[in-house]
């Protein structure tokens, strides 16, 4: 296996060309310049301290996560604050998640834990996104889909139709979905990008991106924070940095210290491609939790980590599972609602629940 890093360096040595690629759009033929980054790091960052806040190291004072201490205390005064600054949102953040964010280690000093001054801007600045992107309205656009173009509602607001059409767009490719646990209760975000668009509709597959990290999140085990993401790389399309920069920028500001583990494989020149791009974008906290694998050591891997081992292992990765039974392709869809959502929105968030209810029903059982 390689952590993304050791990609990296092992990549450096000579530039990508427009060869390693089939084709691309202008703006993937080169790396980002330092200008770039420098710009790209000021959309994700507020300041410098938050790129810094990259800890890899444990400090000797924490636990074997790394995590320190937070008392009940500590997380009510946090809440506090947050219900007087969004009094309509707080609760979003679950209790669990704010001990999470509140007991990593400071960036200025590893042997401490993050200031509660500085955690609750930090979840401050979750919640502020979320309006500034209008989360709570996404989902409204899935069920604008779920009807015909001239129903009333449709025809009452033709532009939101219109956003709504693209965002089904985005998800009836069914490259991205959520499809059942690990062995410790953390939902599997699963990513199928030969099946991704080469020239996406960014601000639509963003949004497609947002309702479905929220869907997670929502079905999420009480005391659950974490998702787990396994993409099979193969045959990705050309690297778009708008979408990759959106990407990165929502998972920094929309959803800090969610991902638990990212696992791509396999290893082309093209998701090399795609990390050098990243690389300098990421925390050393968030690029240390993606890993590349050869197909070999992916499966190796899943047998790890999913509850039923070899049995659970899609046919993509060369196992039995047959994911596409829930998320074919769109032209084999079996939903075909009136609308143009084809993608089985509310039945992955149905069977994400059942796969949750029978993990804690296992767990009990312990």
């Amino acid at each position: 296996s390689y952590r993304i890093h050791m990609i990296i360096a092992e990549t450096t040595a000579q530039p990508a060309h427009c060869s390693t690629m089939t084709s691309s759009p202008t703006e993937s033929n080169k790396i980002m310049s330092p200008d770039d980054i420098t710009k790209a790091k000021s959309e994700i960052y507020d300041d410098e301290d938050e790129f810094e806040d990259a800890v890899e190291e444990r400090p000797n004072e924490a636990d074997d996560n790394g995590n320190f201490e937070v008392t009940a205390e500590e997380i009510s005064v946090i809440r506090a604050e947050l219900a007087c600054e969004f009094p309509d949102d707080y609760t979003y953040l679950s209790e669990s998640y704010i001990k999470s964010v509140a007991s990593k280690p400071y960036s200025k000093d590893l042997s401490k834990r993050r200031p509660l001054e500085y955690s609750t801007e930090k979840l401050s600045q979750v919640l502020q996104w979320r309006q500034e992107e209008g989360i709570s309205q996404l989902l409204d656009l899935i069920r604008l889909t779920l009807g015909p173009e001239n129903s009333p509602e449709a025809l009452a607001d033709p532009e939101k139709m219109v956003k709504a059409k693209a965002v089904a767009t985005a998800l009836n490719t069914a490259s991205q979905y959520w499809h059942g646990f690990t062995k410790d209760g953390k939902p599997i975000f699963w990513v199928r990008t030969n099946r991704k668009f080469w020239y996406p509709d960014v601000d639509a597959e963003l949004k497609a991106l947002i309702i479905l990290t929220d869907a997670g999140i929502r079905s999420m085990p009480q005391g659950t924070t974490e998702f787990v993401v396994v993409s099979d790389s193969t045959s990705p399309p050309p690297p778009n940095p708008s979408y990759m920069i959106g990407m990165l920028k929502g998972l920094v500001k929309g959803y800090p210290d969610r991902l638990g583990l990212l696992m791509s494989a396999p290893v082309s020149s093209i998701i090399q491609f795609v990390m050098k791009l990243l690389l300098p974008l990421m925390p050393g906290r968030l690029s240390s939790k993606v890993l590349l694998y050869d197909m070999d050591r992916m499966v190796s891997k899943l047998e790890e980590i999913l509850p039923n081992g070899k049995d659970d292992i899609p046919t993509f990765f060369g196992g039995p599972a047959n994911h596409d039974e829930f998320y074919p392709e769109e032209g084999y869809a079996k939903y075909q609602g009136k609308g143009s959502l084809k993608f089985d929105y509310f039945g992955m968030v149905e069977r994400l629940e059942a796969a949750r209810d029978e993990w804690i029903a296992s767990e009990i059982k312990k």
